[in-house]
């Protein structure tokens, strides 16, 4: 792949071929405005849409900038929400992944203890929601003497959230000496006076919406009674017969009752919502990326900014409290330039909250009624032949980047007196192995995990049980996969 639209760029060849290996061939509006800017050490401002490319704009420029050598966080990036900040970090390890940069996610509802360990150890760039990142400040576990750098993502979504006076607080706990790069989609007064008070001499950056960004979504209503919309979504799913599809619900109850509905139907389908453990979250999330079942019924926890591709259809099984969420939810579905579409049921009490989404979004909703029964029986036939057959596998980002990495496991760490430069001297000098060929090394207590790279697994595992690592033989195969 050529990797020359990138080379105009004085990035280093780690970074490119990791960039490249991801699929990104043409510098997109706003990333051609941001990495020079990051580069050459300015604060930056940024107005731009989800999918206009921001996450490798800033992640690309940082990962070069990182230095390897130094154990402690030198990045600090702020997420409205746990499953961006999980989103977020994968994106940063993928781009830095030959430079064997460490990305570490903080987030509640997840182990505080987990984190605090991760964070003991090498960690490059930190990537956090806010209501955590202040905790592991108070509790001093998180290092932030050697931070130069501060992304604050998805801003409006923070103030919207009432996160602010968290990011505040952070921003006031951080070095003065650091740069800030602040991206929003849209710059409401609250976001500009922080961006007056916190960003020095900014470097400005709106990216106008194009074709390509704007959603291209027909907007429809259906009238319904909250007994009957069980089964006119089940009326709907088999006329439409989606590819892919969202359901909406506004509580945890809904959606499990709607998810046991259409699991008894005999749908592919998963759910989606804040009372799940956040492994099954992440867990039901990349599983619906990579196309293992078509239908998806969550509460909003899925409408913030989630990057999945090929949404063709968003349903609301309830009109949304919030305007803006409608906005957030149906924006999973027209993207990329492909046309979305976006049905809203409505009972009799909902029907004012309707008319002010109509108004705040400045678009008209289609009415629409219910396909009568021999409509649904024409149907059927299509439609249970298609969520009888697997999806083929959505290739994700990262596949190519991540199809030669092996990681070993060796039942050594921190214990053992172990440190990255005992490990790397010894695999790299295995006869056809480098030390380019040596990915992320994880050193806990008692275990160290290693990214070997470039198909050299078997190689090192083979070497690695007939040589010690200062004196000490371990034990060394293919890490199981958590």
């Amino acid at each position: 792949m050529n990797k020359n639209n990138f080379d105009r760029y004085p990035l280093s060849e780690v970074i490119l071929n990791a960039v490249s290996d991801l699929g990104y061939e043409t510098p997109t509006a706003v990333q051609q405005a941001v990495i020079p800017a990051v580069l050459e050490g300015k604060d930056v401002l940024v107005q731009s849409q989800t999918g206009s490319g921001k996450t490798a704009s800033f992640g690309i420029p940082l990962c070069e900038k990182v230095n390897w050598v130094e154990n402690k966080p030198q990045v600090l990036v702020l997420e409205p929400t746990r499953e961006l900040a999980q989103q977020v970090q994968e994106d940063l390890i993928n781009i830095g992944r030959y430079k064997r940069i460490k990305a570490t996610a903080v987030f509640g509802k997840a182990s505080f203890i987990k984190q605090k360990s991760e964070l003991k150890q090498k960690s490059h760039i930190v990537v956090g929601t806010p209501g955590r990142v202040v905790d592991h400040l108070i509790k001093g576990t998180l290092p932030i003497e050697k931070i130069d750098y501060l992304v604050i993502d998805e801003a409006d979504e923070m103030l919207n959230m009432g996160f602010i006076d968290q990011v505040k607080e952070i921003i006031k706990a951080l070095p003065k000496a650091k740069h800030t790069l602040l991206f929003s989609a849209t710059m409401p007064e609250t976001i500009e006076q922080m961006s007056s008070s916190y960003l020095h001499e900014p470097t400005v950056v709106k990216i106008e919406a194009t074709e390509q960004t704007i959603p291209k979504i027909q907007h429809a209503y259906l009238d319904v009674t909250e007994e009957n919309k069980l089964a006119a979504l089940e009326a709907m799913t088999i006329v439409e017969n989606p590819d892919t599809c969202i359901i909406f619900c506004n509580t945890q109850g809904k959606v499990d009752d709607t998810y046991e509905f259409l699991v008894e139907a005999g749908y592919p389908v998963g759910k989606l919502h804040g009372g799940m453990m956040q492994e099954d979250r992440f867990d039901v999330m990349d599983a619906f990326r990579k196309g293992k079942f078509r239908y998806l019924v969550a509460t909003d926890v899925a409408a913030r900014g989630i990057d999945i591709e090929n949404i063709t259809h968003v349903i609301n099984l309830d009109v949304p409290f919030e305007k803006e969420s409608y906005i957030h939810r149906v924006g999973r579905t027209g993207r990329a330039g492909r046309e979305g579409f976006a049905l809203t049921f409505v009972t009799s009490k909902e029907e004012q909250l309707r008319k002010e989404i109509e108004g705040y979004g400045r678009f008209s909703m289609n009415r629409i009624t219910l396909p009568n029964s021999k409509l649904v029986t024409r149907s059927k036939a299509a439609f249970e032949k298609k969520i009888t057959t697997k999806q083929k596998q959505k290739d994700q980002k990262a596949k190519r980047l991540n199809e030669e990495i092996t990681k070993v496991y060796f039942n050594g760490g921190k214990k053992k007196k172990l440190r990255a430069l005992d490990f790397v001297g010894t695999i790299s000098k295995i006869e056809g192995v480098r030390a380019e060929d040596i990915g992320i090394i994880t050193i806990q207590e008692n275990v160290t995990y290693i990214d070997i790279l470039n198909g050299k697994g078997s190689l090192v595992i083979q070497a690695m049980k007939e040589r010690t690592i200062k004196g000490k033989q371990l034990k060394v195969h293919v890490a199981r996969k958590k």
